[in-house]
C-alpha cells in the first residue's frame, strides 16, 4: 500500500508540474501580449538587420501619410475585427488583403502595401488579426481560425468593389499560413491567387520546431498537453491548424516564397508546402534571405516574381 501511494503521489507530482509547464507555454507562446523572448531571438536577428530603407519615406512612414478607411467586422465568434482600406487611385477591382505575422499588426505590411497600391494600382486591405492591434481577442490563432476571419473579409471587399473584383491574398509569417489555411477553404472565383511569403506547415510543427530550438525541450508531452490547454481556452488545437492540409485542398494558384537562410520557419517546410498543393503553383527561394526578409533581400526580383505570377491569372 506505501508503494502503490508513493506512486500515485509521484505521477501527482508529474501530473501537476505538466499542467503548469503547459500553462506556462500557453501564455508563452498563444495568450495575447508582447512576447519578449522575440526581441533577442537568434533566428530573427537578420530580419532585423535587413531593415535597411532606401531614399523616400519608409513602409511605416508611407502608412501614416495614406488617408485610410477604418473597416469593422464581427466575427463568427461575436469579436469586433479592425481593418485599414485604401482605395486604389482610380476605380478598380483589383484588391490586396494582406495578412501580417505574429504580433505584428495590418500596418507593419506597409513596403507590401506600397507595392500593391502604387506599382499595381490596387486597392489594399489591411486586417489586424484577432488577438492583435486593434482587433479583440484574447489570444493568437496562428492563421486557423484567422481564416475563417478572411473569408468574412474577402465579402466584404466583394460588397465594397463589387462582383469584378480581382483579389489576390498576400501574407507574411503567420500571414503566410493564414492565407494558405485559407486556401482550402471554398474561396469566390474573384480570388484569383494567393502569395505566402515564409508560412510554416502547421501550428504543431512550428511550435515542435520552437520548443526544440528555444528550449531543447522534446516535443511530447509538452506541445501535446499545451495544445489541450490551448483547445480549452482558445478553441483550436495544433495539430487540427495545419496550412498543409488545407493546401491540399486548395485550388486558388500558389505562390510560395521564403528565405534560404531562415531559422525561425525552416525552409523546409515552403518545399513541403509546394509538393502538397495539386494545382498551379510557384516557389522562389531567396539566397541569403533570413526569415521575413525575402522582400528586403531580393527587392526588384521579389516584384518581378509576383507580378510575374499575378500576371497569369488576374489582369494588371
Amino acid at each position: 500500500m506505501k508503494i502503490s501511494a508513493f506512486i500515485v503521489a509521484v505521477l501527482l507530482v508529474l501530473l501537476g508540474g505538466l499542467t503548469a509547464a503547459s500553462l506556462y507555454f500557453y501564455n508563452f507562446a498563444i495568450k495575447r501580449g508582447q512576447k519578449e523572448f522575440l526581441r533577442d531571438n537568434r533566428d530573427l536577428q537578420a530580419t532585423f538587420s535587413q531593415r535597411n530603407e532606401s531614399r523616400g519615406p519608409t513602409p511605416a512612414q508611407w502608412v501614416q501619410s495614406r488617408p485610410w478607411e477604418i473597416w469593422q467586422i464581427r466575427s463568427r465568434d461575436e469579436l469586433k475585427l479592425v481593418a485599414h482600406y485604401l482605395p486604389a487611385p482610380y476605380p478598380t477591382g483589383k484588391t490586396a488583403i494582406l495578412a501580417h505575422g505574429y504580433t505584428g499588426k495590418g500596418k507593419d505590411m506597409g513596403r507590401f502595401a506600397r507595392f500593391y497600391h502604387e506599382e499595381l494600382g490596387f486597392n489594399v486591405l489591411m486586417p489586424d488579426a484577432r488577438g492583435h492591434g486593434e482587433s479583440e481577442g484574447d489570444y493568437i490563432g496562428f492563421g486557423w481560425h484567422e481564416r475563417l476571419d478572411y473569408l468574412q473579409w474577402i465579402g466584404e471587399v466583394l460588397a465594397k468593389v463589387g462582383e469584378e473584383a480581382q483579389i489576390v491574398l498576400h501574407g507574411l509569417s503567420m500571414g503566410a499560413a493564414t492565407v494558405l489555411m485559407v486556401s482550402g477553404e471554398e474561396l469566390p472565383g474573384q480570388v484569383k491567387a494567393i502569395v505566402a511569403d515564409c508560412g510554416y506547415t502547421s501550428v504543431y510543427d512550428q511550435l515542435a520546431y520552437q520548443l526544440r530550438r528555444l528550449f531543447r525541450l522534446p516535443t511530447f508531452p509538452l506541445l501535446d498537453t499545451t495544445s489541450l490547454v490551448t483547445k480549452r481556452k482558445a478553441g483550436y488545437s495544433f495539430r487540427e491548424a495545419s496550412a498543409l492540409e488545407q493546401v491540399k485542398k486548395g485550388k486558388v494558384p500558389l505562390l510560395l516564397i521564403h528565405g534560404a537562410e531562415d531559422r525561425f520557419v525552416p525552409t523546409e517546410m515552403a518545399w513541403e508546402l509546394y509538393a502538397a498543393c495539386p494545382g498551379e503553383k510557384e516557389i522562389f527561394i531567396v539566397e541569403g534571405a533570413g526569415h521575413g526578409t525575402a522582400y528586403t533581400t531580393a527587392g526588384e526580383d521579389y516584384e518581378a516574381r509576383v507580378v510575374g505570377f499575378l500576371g497569369r491569372y488576374m489582369v494588371l
